[in-house]
């Protein structure tokens, strides 16, 4: 499961305070009616770039490297001494809402971690224990709060290149999209977007399979590849409306973005929230001119520790959703609560290590790392009517 979204320990208990706080200034006039809601979480420029399994740098659309932490902060600058930021931890002050109630902000504390391990023979290892397995946050290791392995539903958006060359490859496609939620936790919940030059939702979230099988057949085959913009479109779509903790996507292409406004930097760092989702790629290329292509789905699928596949030919994508349905069932929830005080829209590396008498060397993935985001509790008592 992902991050809860009700704060623990300290966190919980300076939020109650701020909570009792805030409500006994009803009581009392203010001079000041309220701060303004924290900025976002977007952060651009850095040292650091992203490299896939062999240390070869990855690439945009326009062939740049692609950044993955956010910068350092900038000195002071002048004679003026250096301003106090805030205290790492600590909530904002809550805000007033226009109907009376308040919103806190605080941040999260506990990281969820979705992991599988495979030996080297790369089969699916499911019987480990807590003791087996180790957690690194930017180097340092974590104590591990949480554990466990279970078939948990989740919330899959299911994302099909719809452009001109894709024309001949849909019905093997729609097959094995089908057959991988039949293959899945029976409570998924489940939505379609085709994608050429434009992003379209075909079918909202739903556990019907001829609903799911209608938003497949939309096939309108014609323009380009926005897969970018399709990426970041699904992600906050699952964000906001995904009722499922644990959330994958799930992208098939034959061919390389072409016509997307964001760029495949955007993508991967709208991925990489501490609730983004798990990524699995099906490339369905060919010839050296795909290379770039290539690069784009592994980086995707690399950064949130899914799994990217090229098959040789369509007869063997069925088989590729079956193995992502399985691997999904058969993951590990580790959570930990950093032992380094999180800052809003900080970056954080992640790496996780099993090893088990019997088993040889285990490899596990998961994501590489996650941008620290604020996490939001409202009172809407306010806005009740009164009994």
């Amino acid at each position: 499961m992902h991050l809860r979204s009700n704060i623990r320990g300290t966190a919980f208990l300076i939020l109650i305070t701020m909570f009792c706080i805030a409500m006994s200034s009803q009581q009392q006039p203010q001079t000041n009616s309220g701060q303004a809601a924290p900025a976002g979480v977007h952060r651009e420029g850095t040292d650091n770039i992203l490299v896939d399994q062999n240390g070869v740098p990855l690439e945009d659309q326009s062939g740049k490297s692609i950044p993955q932490q956010a910068p350092p902060q900038q000195p002071a600058t002048g004679n003026a001494p250096a301003q106090p930021g805030p205290t790492p931890n600590a909530p904002q002050a809550p805000t007033t809402g226009k109907n009376g109630g308040y919103t806190f902000y605080a941040l999260a504390q506990e990281v969820s971690l979705h992991a599988t391990v495979v030996d080297q023979h790369n089969r699916s290892v499911t019987g480990l224990n807590k003791n087996d397995f180790q957690v690194f946050e930017d180097g340092q290791p974590q104590q591990i709060t949480q554990f466990g392995r279970e078939d948990v539903p989740v919330s899959l958006g299911i994302l099909i290149d719809n452009s001109g060359s894709m024309r001949d490859k849909r019905q093997a496609v729609n097959e094995a999209s089908i057959n991988l939620v039949k293959s899945s936790n029976p409570s998924d919940e489940v939505f379609v977007v085709n994608f050429n030059d434009e992003a379209y939702i075909d079918q909202d979230f739903t556990a019907d399979l001829n609903k799911l099988r209608e938003g497949l057949e939309h096939i309108d085959s014609r323009g380009g590849t926005a897969m970018y913009d399709a990426v970041v479109a699904s992600a906050d779509h699952l964000a906001k409306a995904g009722r499922k903790e644990k959330k994958v996507l799930l992208i098939v292409t034959d061919g390389e973005d072409n016509a997307s406004r964001d760029t495949l930097e955007q993508a991967v760092r709208r991925v990489q929230d501490e609730k983004g989702p798990t990524i699995y790629t099906i490339g369905l290329l060919g010839g050296e001119k795909q290379k770039r292509a290539k690069r784009a789905l592994e980086a995707l699928a690399l950064q949130t520790g899914g799994v990217a596949y090229f098959p040789k030919d369509l007869s063997e994508v069925n088989e590729i959703s079956q193995s992502i349905a399985h691997d999904i069932r058969s993951q590990y929830l580790i959570q930990y609560r950093p032992n380094r005080p999180q800052q809003n829209g900080e970056y954080r590396t992640v790496r996780v290590e099993a090893h088990a008498g019997g088993y040889g060397k285990l490899q596990v993935r998961t994501k590489t790392g996650y941008y620290a985001v604020q996490e939001r509790a409202e009172n809407t008592a306010a806005n009740k009517p009164r009994d």
